[in-house]
C-alpha cells in the first residue's frame, strides 16, 4: 500500500514521519513487523536526479512527476507500506493521502524560524488559508481516500499517531474537516 503524506511546506510533515518510525507505539499500530518504508521525496529528487530544471524565483528544483512515479514503481522493497512524504506526494498514486494543516499564522513562524524568505512565507500562507494543497488531492483521489490532520500546536509525536492510525486503516477519511479560511 502507497500512502502520501503531504502539506504545504512546515506542516511538519518530515518530522512526524521521522517521529513515526522512531516511536515503538506507532510502529506496532501500523505492524512494522511487516514493514514501512519511509521515502522522503525531496531528499530522492534530489539524490536521483528526477528533475526537470530549477524554478529560479523560488530556488527550488522543478520535480520531473512522471519520473518519480516511475521510480517509485520500480523500487522494491519488503513493506508491507511505503509512506512517500513530500508538499508534492498528493500529485502522485496512492492509495490513500493524508493532508498535514497548520494554521498559517503559526505557518508563518515556522517558515520564518527556517529562514525561508518573506515571499514564500506569503505564498505558503494563502495556500494553507486557501487549502490548495487539499483541493488538489481531494480533486486527484476523490474524498474516500484524503485525511486531513490538523498539526497545529501538536506534539509531531501525536501528528504521527494520526499518520499510524490512517496508514492501520483506523481513521475515516476527513477531507474538509479543516479550515483557516478566516486568515485571509
Amino acid at each position: 500500500m502507497r500512502v502520501a503524506v503531504t502539506g504545504t511546506p512546515g506542516t511538519g510533515k518530515t518530522t512526524a514521519t521521522d517521529r513515526l518510525t522512531e516511536n515503538r507505539e506507532n510502529a506496532d499500530t501500523i505492524d512494522a513487523a511487516d514493514g514501512l518504508d519511509v521515502v522522503h521525496l525531496n531528499e530522492v529528487i534530489r539524490e536521483e536526479g528526477l528533475s526537470t530544471g530549477t524554478d529560479t524565483e523560488r530556488d527550488s528544483l522543478v520535480a520531473d512527476l512522471d519520473a518519480v512515479d516511475a521510480w517509485l514503481d520500480e523500487r522494491t522493497t519488503n513493506a508491507r507500506v511505503t509512506l512517500v512524504e513530500s508538499h508534492l506526494a498528493h500529485r502522485l498514486d496512492a492509495d490513500r493521502v493524508i493532508v498535514l494543516r497548520c494554521d498559517p499564522a503559526e505557518l508563518e513562524d515556522r517558515l520564518a524560524t527556517r529562514g525561508e524568505p518573506d515571499a514564500s512565507i506569503a505564498e505558503n500562507a494563502e495556500s494553507e488559508a486557501l487549502d490548495v494543497i487539499l483541493g488538489e488531492a481531494v480533486e486527484r483521489h476523490g474524498r474516500e481516500a484524503v485525511y486531513e490532520i490538523d498539526a497545529t500546536d501538536r506534539a509531531p509525536e501525536d501528528v504521527a499517531g494520526e499518520i499510524a492510525a490512517v496508514v492501520a486503516g483506523e481513521r475515516e477519511p476527513s477531507a474538509g474537516t479543516v479550515s483557516f479560511v478566516e486568515y485571509l
